[in-house]
């Protein structure tokens, strides 16, 4: 059976009007922005976008404002023709591939900035990160202006800096978080697993199995520094280069936390080689 072919746009004009066409047709409109090189993850969220709503457009950007010079922006994997086929067959309806010059024209000159919750972890390793987020996906939201917006827990975070500036700014947009999708030894999926060795990728498994093991410590009756300390260990133990953060926060605000009153997520961000690996869950 053929792959069916996905349109594509690649100016904002087009978008609008494929988008506005399908509102007057009375139809709901879900957007998932992606940099591409797709795997299960991000078909999942497409998929899941297409329950909920009657028309879905991917975006496919890899954004130049959340690299820093010293970063793999240039390397990042693209593939538009395996992503486009990929899209089409999870139920895409359009694949919004614009050009850099589209998104950053000659003279852009705006930065839009999330406080409070951007500003640990992350925001502390990657202090250029959010910034280029916020703004490229402030961007794509007022761009396509869907009913929904689709991302992925992985970049925990991220989703929860995406649902503060939609919120504060009142776009009339749901922002939509979506469980992690993993790989059968519990790897979390992410384009950036090509870049590790056999060797490399057997070791990565193990950031799972050690979040679990911190998670189990802390409701068995560890103190919360003990158990983030412990699991930055066992990484090393394993054969991680080095460990940026295990934290447990806050679920809601990422503000540091002495007990499991509220609901708490364990995030962590650690090296293999040259490969950054993150992962979180619920504590």
């Amino acid at each position: 059976m053929t792959t069916p072919l996905l349109a594509v746009t690649r100016d904002v004009p087009s978008l609008r009007a494929a988008v506005n066409g399908w509102r007057r047709a009375g139809l709901s409109v879900g957007l998932v922005p992606t940099m591409g090189a797709l795997h299960e993850g991000h078909l999942s969220l497409v998929r899941t976008a297409k329950e909920r709503c009657d028309r879905v457009v991917a975006s496919l950007f890899v954004n130049p404002r959340q690299f820093a010079p010293h970063e793999d922006f240039e390397r990042y994997p693209r593939d538009e023709d395996g992503d486009s086929a990929l899209l089409a067959s999870a139920g895409c309806d359009l694949l919004f591939a614009p050009e850099r010059s589209v998104m950053y024209p000659e003279g852009f000159a705006t930065n839009v900035i999330v406080s409070d919750v951007s500003t640990p972890l992350e925001g502390e390793m990657r202090p250029h990160f959010f910034g280029g987020v916020a703004t490229v996906v402030t961007k794509l939201l007022l761009q396509c202006l869907p009913d929904r917006a689709f991302f992925g827990e992985k970049d925990y975070q991220q989703l929860l800096v995406i649902k503060r500036l939609a919120r504060d700014l009142d776009m009339p947009i749901e922002i939509i978080g979506c469980a992690t999708v993993r790989e059968h030894d519990g790897l979390a999926m992410s384009s950036r697993n090509a870049y590790l060795s056999a060797d490399e990728r057997r070791i990565a498994a193990r950031l799972n199995h050690v979040l679990h093991d911190a998670i189990k410590a802390v409701h068995h009756g560890a103190p919360i520094a003990d158990a983030e300390a412990e699991a930055s260990r066992h990484l090393a133990a394993a054969g991680f280069t080095s460990v940026d953060y295990i934290a447990i926060r806050d679920a809601e605000t990422l503000a540091r936390v002495a007990d499991l009153s509220r609901p708490a997520r364990i995030l962590a961000a650690a090296w293999l080689g040259k490969t950054r690996l993150i992962d979180n869950m619920a504590v």
